[in-house]
């Protein structure tokens, strides 16, 4: 602690420099096409220990709950930037796709992660789960980044299933641990009871918030403006606090609030949303640049081999499963469920979850936790430069000569 102090200032330089380079990273990514999620993971394993600039970082508690604080504002700026109108006719599918999909996808790659290598069930299981739901902060960024115009609300239902679909992702990560830690201590049926609570209370809350904060806002009448947002700030830590606290998942709590905040007119709105869009952004730069300090590059050749195969059968496999398994009875054609498989990046979210074994000192945590990182790493470098080419090559790009123009 002496030391941090004695050093603040040069601590504040480098964080400066780092940020600095994370924003105009934008600019190498638009000229390359490279994603922009990816240039954050090689810049944070760049500093890394492994790295040039040897920062030796291998606390997993703390980038657990960096990343867990971020996904919070990542959540509910997305919430807040989308439009309850266009979500509103393809709710049913996005719910489809966020649950049974979800499960669908870590069952597949459960078992074939069962069937190849030397694990038990519940390993197979828990490497499934964390890696089954889509990235928010990954399909927000890239989709908008790259300004693909997507025909038949497909991309209010990408948004919408990557918004909502991490809390199923982290109720079977946190449930198989616990089933491997403390074996068949819980019955079947509290499991369910558990999983029907945390999203009755988490999504009753955050419809009862986001309904609310305008009134609040409103009625306020605050005279300074630069005080809205820290309101904003203020309401969202009590949404997820008192979700967590009555048994409802708060990831979706304020992903809700933040839809149905947006939904209505009040004081100082846009500068709220801009306000939390800016947090956002910072927020996925610092957790890519931790979760990448985090991991060993030397590691990973260790790994390769599983890692890509569980890639390929996730990308292949077990993902379009999902999605046909999940949008059977919906209007979408084959086409657009292909597409919609394609979009299944995995991001910020299943490398946090990765530290989780960490957490429960499970032995094969080191293991997990590599075979995670690189399947993110494949999985954004891959599916997050072909999103143009397959939405194209698939036919369901809309107003492609104007699209031309603006990308130009």
């Amino acid at each position: 602690m002496l030391e941090i102090i004695n050093n603040l200032n040069g601590y504040i330089v480098v964080v400066g420099v780092i940020l600095f380079l994370s924003v105009y990273a934008s600019k190498i990514s638009e000229k390359i096409g490279l994603p922009l999620l990816l240039i954050f993971l090689i810049l944070g394993m760049l500093l890394g220990s492994d790295g040039i600039a040897g920062i030796d970082f291998d606390n997993t508690l703390l980038a657990q709950a960096v990343g867990s604080i971020a996904l919070i504002f990542i959540l509910y700026s997305g919430g807040l930037d989308t439009h309850w109108e266009q979500i509103k006719p393809v709710m049913v599918s996005g719910i489809m796709l966020a649950t049974l999909g979800v499960l669908a996808t870590a069952l597949v790659l459960a078992g074939f992660f069962y069937f190849i290598w030397n694990v038990t069930l519940l390993e197979a299981l828990l490497l499934g789960s964390i890696v089954s739901s889509t990235d928010a902060a990954a399909v927000f960024m890239i989709l908008r980044s790259q300004k693909i115009r997507l025909k038949h609300n497909i991309k209010p239902l990408l948004e919408l299933e990557s918004g909502s679909n991490d809390p199923m992702a982290i109720f079977l990560t946190i449930t198989v641990l616990q089933l491997i830690i403390m074996q068949d201590s819980t019955s079947p049926w509290e499991w369910v009871v558990q999983f029907v609570a945390q999203f009755a209370i988490g999504g009753a809350l955050g419809l009862f918030c986001g309904y609310m904060f305008p009134k609040i806002c409103t009625k306020a009448n605050i005279s300074q403006p630069g005080l809205y947002p820290l309101i904003s700030i203020a309401w969202l830590f009590m949404i997820f606090g008192l979700s967590a606290l009555l048994g409802g998942n708060g990831y979706l709590s304020v992903y809700i609030a933040g839809i149905m905040i947006n939904k209505f007119a009040f004081p100082y709105k846009s500068h709220i949303i801009a306000f939390h869009d800016a947090i956002a952004w910072m927020m996925q730069i610092t957790v890519f640049l931790v979760l990448g300090l985090l991991v060993f590059p030397s590691q990973l050749p260790e790994v390769a081999l599983q890692a890509l195969a569980l890639v390929f059968v996730l990308m292949f496999i077990a993902r379009p499963l999902g999605v046909f398994t999940s949008l059977i009875t919906s209007r979408y054609n084959n086409k657009e469920k292909l597409f919609i498989s394609w979009v299944g990046l995995r991001g910020a979210v299943p490398i946090i979850l990765a530290t989780y074994p960490f957490v429960y000192r499970l032995e094969q945590a080191q293991f997990i936790f590599n075979v995670v990182f690189f399947m993110v790493f494949i999985s954004v470098l891959v599916q997050g430069m072909t999103l143009g080419f397959a939405a194209r090559t698939l036919g369901i790009v809309e107003n492609e000569n104007i699209e031309s123009k603006e990308d130009s």
